[in-house]
Parts: C-alpha cells; sequence; structure tokens
C-alpha cells in the first residue's frame, strides 16, 4: 500500500486520497483565443512518463487540502511532499 506524508496530517493510508493529475500544469494565457483542439490538449493531454513525475493529491477522507508529490509511477517511491503553490523541490537527477 502507499502511504503520503500530508504536509498538515503526516503519514496516512494511500486510501485517504485521491490523486488529482499532473502538477504544474499552467493555463495558457491566451486561453479565451485557444482553437477547440489546442484547448483539448491543454484540459487532456498529459506527459504520463514512466519514472519521476510531479502530481497533485488531495487528502479527501482528512484536511482536504491539496499538496503536491515527485512519485515514481514504476516503482511508487515518494521523492518529495509539498503544499500546493510551493516550488517543486530541487531533486538529483535519476540514475541513468
Amino acid at each position: 500500500m502507499l502511504r503520503l506524508a500530508c504536509p498538515w496530517c503526516g503519514l496516512r493510508d494511500e486510501i485517504e486520497f485521491c490523486y488529482g493529475g499532473e502538477a504544474h500544469i499552467a493555463l495558457p494565457p491566451d486561453a479565451e483565443q485557444l482553437p477547440d483542439t489546442a484547448w483539448a490538449d491543454y484540459l487532456f493531454m498529459r506527459t504520463n512518463p514512466k519514472g519521476r513525475q510531479h502530481e497533485r493529491w488531495v487528502h479527501t477522507h482528512g484536511c482536504r487540502r491539496w499538496f503536491n508529490v515527485v512519485r515514481d509511477t514504476a516503482t511508487e517511491r515518494i521523492f518529495a511532499i509539498y503544499p500546493t503553490g510551493s516550488r517543486p523541490p530541487d531533486l538529483p537527477d535519476e540514475p541513468a
């Protein structure tokens, strides 16, 4: 079972959380003028890498606050957890 350390509540089981998708997706500055295909890309297209990814999670059955997680999608290893709106932590590069 995956265990996450909520920045406000501490270490909890995965069942208390909901995955919110890829983190740090910025709204395009000209969003009102985007053609439908570009808007669909913004809404639905994500990188979905095998390996390290920045993700959004919410503590649904706890404090209900959002935060970010740096997680390896292949091994489930957690590299960092930090509040939404914070700068991602500097992490060493993954081994080749």
